[in-house]
């Protein structure tokens, strides 16, 4: 704990603020040159010298070991007495006190001591004439700017033949390094002249990358480790799972072999939270979740298959084109499959079919991309097929929020790192659009054209205000965003729980509601099946004669029934002959009294 101690002064005691102000320049002195004074002096003859080169420079960057510091204090509370005098007793030690008080040398060495005191407390107390007093209302005003983003850099692939960029990693030191998968997913649309390298760039500098990786079939996704920022792991084309050391060089440090890898290509692969950094896990659209060990990348520690039935068959497993882990819930992720299904797993699980917990119908198509929102880890947001969703764990029927479809296909999405309500979601057309729900549902707070081809790939960095977009002619694009969509609003957590736990009361109403109107459909269902059940076997019990009997019972009775409506029929039609005659025997009365009058 550290021990701090606070002087308080009036704010009077410090004399006048000082104010400083902008004035114009002020000639104060104009000394005239003295002709006399340059007599004394002997003027140097002018020397040119010519060079041809310069001198030879070099540059090296080394990675230290963190110094990691910390505050301690001792709270010194009774302590330095003598022998002779017990602390507990108050008589001794008033009387000590009191005896080394009268001694000279503690009279000097207090007055020596106040001197260095007086000038500490003098500088806690001392005013910051270069304090910035209005910072926060500064701060406030660039918050309040409209939404906007600006390009800082375009990394583009050197290559002829242009690829996709698939995955964006950053490095996790800082961010200084930008790490770039690139593949081509369209099927048979692959040259055999495509280069299979990925490359690690320097933010700074995009005209060249600072590594190129050789990995032996093209990368589709990599990721760093938050553990150690030279290494990271890669999943190739061909199904395997690679592993990079960048203090090696370009080559991979460890492959993993054909026969015990992936039958398709990785789709995603992530580092897990363990005590030696060194696990990953890694998914695939052959319906595959592999473990490794990157110690030892011969053949997987653990395995899972995506099989809703629960019984391990790959012929019927789902497969697995996005991938989600949080580390604060380290035994449950999350998987996207091409068939539109979330599944919710636990890696911990003892058999294999308790490992596949529950499934959400998501999307009419692949499920993209799957991330758990960093500050409220049970809603995670989907994207698939025209628009996105955010769904909550304990709502499986419907998500709880979620977008209008587009006019083209959203292709990656990710959360704010830094704001609970922003999250960022890409297009075919090269549009990023930045979301605020506590702005607005329907529309996204934020649309910017970034190129004319597609995007598909997107990651934010830790900070963020830089986001960075990969397209399918291999640019990498990095854009800044403002101050106000990559900063914490007042009260945006609380807003957020409470939006949360709203929608999702609602949906669970709303779910309670379709299954009660189930039940009572069912039970509809069920009733009149019994009783068409029970006139059958009515029916299938009575004897030919009793059948035949019954017939004739029902056809003298729709006899009867006709005969008496043909009866009622026959008496509304002499009663409305009666009305009809009495009306024409009224008008010719009228008529003829009608007609001496007009004579």
């Amino acid at each position: 704990m550290e021990i701090v101690h606070e002087y308080t002064k009036a704010r009077g005691d410090f004399g006048r603020q000082c104010l400083f102000s902008d004035q114009p320049a002020e000639l104060l002195a104009d000394v005239a040159p003295d002709s006399d004074l340059a007599l004394q002096f002997m003027t140097r003859s002018s020397r040119v010298q010519a060079l041809q080169c310069s001198q030879d420079m070099s540059e090296h960057q080394v990675n230290t070991e963190r110094f990691e510091s910390e505050s301690r204090g001792i709270n010194h509370v009774e302590g330095g007495w003598p022998k002779d005098i017990n602390p507990q007793d108050m008589e001794q030690t008033i009387r000590f006190r009191k005896k080394v008080e009268k001694d000279e040398s503690y009279l000097i060495s207090i007055m020596q001591l106040g001197d260095v005191i007086g000038h500490c407390v003098g500088q806690n107390t001392a005013v910051n004439i270069y304090q910035k007093y209005f910072e926060d209302e500064d701060l406030r005003d660039k918050i309040q700017e409209p939404p906007s983003a600006k390009t800082i850099n375009v990394f583009r692939d050197p290559n002829q033949v242009k690829r996709t960029v698939t995955c964006l990693s950053w490095h996790p030191d800082g961010g200084r390094k930008l790490a770039a998968a690139y593949s081509c997913l369209e099927f048979q649309k692959a040259s055999t002249d495509m280069s299979p390298d990925a490359y690690i760039w320097d933010i700074e500098n995009p005209n060249k990358p600072e590594l190129t990786l050789k990995p032996a079939s093209p990368l589709v996704c990599l990721d760093y480790n938050p553990k150690d920022s030279h290494t990271f792991v890669g999943g190739s084309y061909n199904g395997q799972i690679v592993f990079w050391d960048t203090r090696k060089g370009s080559q991979p440090t460890d492959v993993s072999s054909l026969e015990q890898s992936h039958r398709d290509p990785v789709y995603k692969t992530i580092w897990l939270q363990s005590k030696t950094g060194t696990e990953a896990f890694s998914a695939s659209t052959d319906g595959q979740i592999l473990w490794w060990d990157v110690r030892r990348l011969s053949e997987p520690t653990e395995q899972l298959i995506l099989d809703l039935g629960r019984e391990g068959n790959l012929d019927r497993a789902l497969g697995a084109i996005s991938l989600e882990f949080e580390s604060t819930m380290p035994t449950k992720f999350m998987v996207g499959t091409e068939q539109g299904i979330v599944v919710s797993c636990n890696r911990k699980a003892k058999t294999t079919s308790e490992k596949i917990v529950c499934s959400y119908d998501s999307h009419h198509g692949p499920v993209y991309a799957l991330q758990r929102n960093p500050f409220f880890p049970k809603n995670f947001l989907s994207v698939g097929d025209w628009r996105a969703r955010i769904w909550s764990e304990d709502i499986k029927e419907s998500s709880i929020m979620w977008t209008k479809y587009q006019m083209s296909f959203l292709t990656d999405a990710c959360w704010s790192p830094v704001r609970p309500a922003v999250f960022f979601t890409v297009k075919t057309e090269g549009v990023l659009d930045t979301w605020d729900v506590l702005f607005k549902q329907n529309d996204p707070t934020l649309s910017v054209k970034v190129c004319d081809e597609a995007l598909y790939s997107l990651r934010p960095h830790e900070s963020g205000r830089l986001v960075a977009c990969g397209s399918q002619q291999g640019a990498v694009t990095l854009l800044e965003i403002c101050l106000g969509l990559s900063s914490l609003q007042k009260n945006e957590k609380s807003l957020m729980a409470e939006m949360f736990e709203r929608e999702a009361k609602r949906e669970k109403i709303l779910e309670a509601r379709q299954k009660e109107l189930r039940l009572k459909e069912r039970s509809r269902s069920e009733q009149s099946r019994e009783d068409e059940a029970s006139r059958d076997a009515a029916e299938r019990e009575e004897t030919p004669e009793q059948l035949i009997a019954r017939a004739e019972q029902d056809f003298f009775s729709m006899v009867e029934a006709e005969k008496r409506r043909r009866k009622e029929r026959e008496q509304e039609k002499k009663q409305m002959g009666g009305r009809q005659k009495d009306c024409t025997s009224g008008a010719q009365l009228g008529v003829k009294r009608s007609h001496p009058k007009s004579l």
